[in-house]
């Protein structure tokens, strides 16, 4: 009789099975749509960090190209007396060298000391203009991580108000809800960081370039000198 009634309890008892376990894979764009109004300012931050960036990288890329030769031909050009050749070819050649140079050939017969002074002043506006435009991916680097953490702490205000409104405390929810907040302030991060690194970087480059400036500013020095010597 106890076999029986075991039998029939277990054909009636149904089989439960363990929960299945729902994997959630994160899209990338799916995580930056849900982080809210402010990835709108982040994402036109970035926008101008990208633009800004190539656009100086272009500039100083270009402005730090001369020709090998160029301090050779305007040293033979001097020597031989042929101001205007020498005049023709930094008038010539775009590039901040060669308008130091160009400005130095137009006060030849002048002090070495002024010629020098006006070599400076050109010099520093060429540096001016080479820096222009970097100070926005200074400001970039600075504001992002900001916006990101301003993001965050909005909507875990948001979400807190929600919980304190509904009483409603679900684990679930709440971790959701984190996550989602901290997107802003990756973003912000993420957009600082490579905008700082942008910014070193063409900070690098321009340093090369303004190397290059003052060794042709002191090779024309010297080309000067040895034109008085001569004479």
């Amino acid at each position: 009789m106890l076999i029986q009634l075991l039998q029939i309890a277990d054909t009636a008892s149904p089989i439960v099975s363990p929960p299945a376990t729902v994997s959630k894979t994160m899209h990338l764009f799916d995580v930056l749509q849900s982080g809210g109004a402010l990835m709108i300012p982040l994402g036109l931050l970035f926008v101008l960090a990208v633009f800004f960036f190539f656009e100086r990288y272009i500039a100083i890329t270009k402005a730090g190209k001369i020709d090998d030769n160029f301090m050779r031909i305007i040293r033979d050009h001097i020597a031989n007396g042929n101001v205007t050749a020498a005049r023709s070819m930094t008038r010539n050649t775009d590039n901040p060298v060669a308008r130091i140079i160009d400005k130095g050939v137009q006060r030849i017969g002048k002090p070495v000391e002024a010629i020098e002074r006006s070599m400076e002043s050109v010099a520093r506006l060429e540096m001016y203009n080479l820096e222009k435009n970097l100070s926005v991916l200074s400001v970039i680097a600075r504001a992002a991580p900001i916006f990101g953490f301003v993001g965050t702490l909005a909507g875990l205000m948001q979400l807190f108000f929600d919980i304190n409104t509904t009483g409603e405390f679900v684990l679930n929810t709440i971790a959701g809800g984190l996550y989602v907040k901290l997107v802003t302030s990756i973003t912000g991060l993420v957009i600082g960081l490579l905008a700082f690194l942008g910014s070193s970087f063409l900070h690098t480059q321009i340093d090369k370039t303004a190397n290059k400036m003052e060794v042709a500013a002191t090779d024309f020095l010297d080309i000067l000198q040895d034109a008085v010597k001569q004479d």
